[in-house]
This record gives structure tokens, C-alpha cells and sequence, in this order.
């Protein structure tokens, strides 16, 4: 079945671009375009469609808090939700992140990596194996001045610190199962493990935390 999208970006050109883009791969359906946060809330309630792409700077509702609404911590059953700006050092990446985005491409990365990250959002993971997301990742949390990360449920094993700091460096599945020699479902299941123990829902999550907690530093 086709992966039900809705795109939500103030500027006609640009929504129109994207949508062309993404009608045009045969397993992506664009269902909803919206000009506006609070539009893009409204629809993606309506039509729950299965990845939401989403501009941060729109009128009446940015993407951060749409994101929030439809995927924040708090809302039971949780949009998929990939930002995309113009900028790569953009200030509001990290709210989107923590609003429960699960990645955020630039407007000019390309065909092939938008769909990707679109079929990433769909099967529950997220994107963020590019140097530019990993970058902003530890830019932002070098200069996070909350407070600190909360602490595993339970500590980690040292397998589960070898996939944390491969997930924080923008590692897919098949490199981390490759590079420490295991199976990709032994990977998936240390990952859920990751999961429950940071309270992460996704591998942007762990990302964060890797790199809020200095692991990539260690």
C-alpha cells in the first residue's frame, strides 16, 4: 500500500514542488497539502495520514508546535513527522526533535533522500543517518542549557553503549548489525531495549541523549 503523506509548507512553490516530487514515486501518495500549522494539525487529524512533512516556519502554528500537537509527549497515538527548513543551523531543529519529530531534512536535499526519509518516518524509524542531521544534533546539544538528561532505567550494558554511540553517529541498522558483527534482528531488539531504558521513542531520541551525555566524547 502507498504511504499516505501530507505536506505542510507556507510557500505555494515549494509545497507544490514536494508534492510533485513525492506524487511521483509509485509507492507515495500525497493525500493533504496545508499553508499553515494550525491547517496541518487540522487535516493530519483528520485524514491521519501516515508520515506528515512538515515546514518550520509557517503562519498561525509553527511546525515545532504542530509537531507537538501531533506527536509531543502526551499525545496517544503519535504522528509520524519529518521537518524540513531551509536552514541548517536553524534554532527551532532541536524543539522540533524534542517535540516529537522523527528527523528533519533540508529543502534542497534532493528526490532520493526526501523519499527516503519518508520511508524511513513510515516504518517507524527515524532519519538520521546524514552528516548534516548528525551535525545539528550534537551542535544543539553541545549548547543545551536545560537539565541534564534523565538517567536509563536501568544501566546499560556495554552492548547497548556500542549501538547507542553507532545510532548517535547516524548508523543504519544493516552498518551497526555489519560493524559489530550480529544479526540486523539483534540489532533491532537492543534497540527497543535502548528505547524503554532512555524512554526514547525513536532513534532520534537516543541520538540525543548520546550526545547530551557526552558519549560521543568518551
Amino acid at each position: 500500500m502507498a504511504i499516505r503523506v501530507l505536506i505542510a509548507d507556507d510557500q505555494d512553490i515549494v509545497r507544490a514542488g514536494l508534492a510533485m516530487l513525492l506524487g511521483a514515486q509509485p509507492d507515495i501518495e500525497v493525500v493533504g497539502e496545508a499553508a499553515d500549522g494550525l491547517h496541518a494539525v487540522t487535516l493530519a487529524r483528520e485524514l491521519r495520514p501516515d508520515v506528515c512533512l512538515f515546514d518550520i516556519r509557517m503562519p498561525y502554528l509553527d511546525g515545532i508546535e504542530a509537531t507537538r500537537q501531533l506527536a509531543g509527549p502526551g499525545v496517544g497515538e503519535p504522528l509520524a513527522i519529518v521537518v524540513i527548513t531551509t536552514f541548517d543551523l536553524d534554532e527551532y531543529v532541536h524543539g522540533a526533535l524534542k517535540a516529537g519529530a522523527r528527523g528533519f531534512l533540508l529543502k534542497d536535499a534532493g528526490p532520493a533522500l526526501l523519499t527516503q526519509a519518508i520511508h524511513a518516518a513510515a516504518r517507524g524509524d527515524a532519519l538520521i543517518a546524514p552528516n548534516i542531521t548528525v551535525r545539528l544534533l550534537a551542535t544543539f546539544a553541545d549548547a543545551h542549557t536545560g537539565p541534564p538528561p534523565a538517567p536509563p532505567v536501568e544501566p546499560l550494558t556495554p552492548r547497548e553503549e556500542e549501538l547507542l554511540v553507532r545510532v548517535a553517529r547516524g548508523r543504519t541498522n544493516r552498518e551497526i548489525a555489519d560493524e559489530l558483527h550480529i544479526s540486523i534482528s539483534t540489532v533491532k531488539t537492543h534497540l527497543a531495549a535502548l528505547m524503554r531504558k532512555l524512554s526514547a521513542r525513536n532513534r532520534v531520541e537516543i541520538a540525543m541523549w548520546a550526545h547530551e551525555t557526552g558519549r560521543l566524547r568518551v
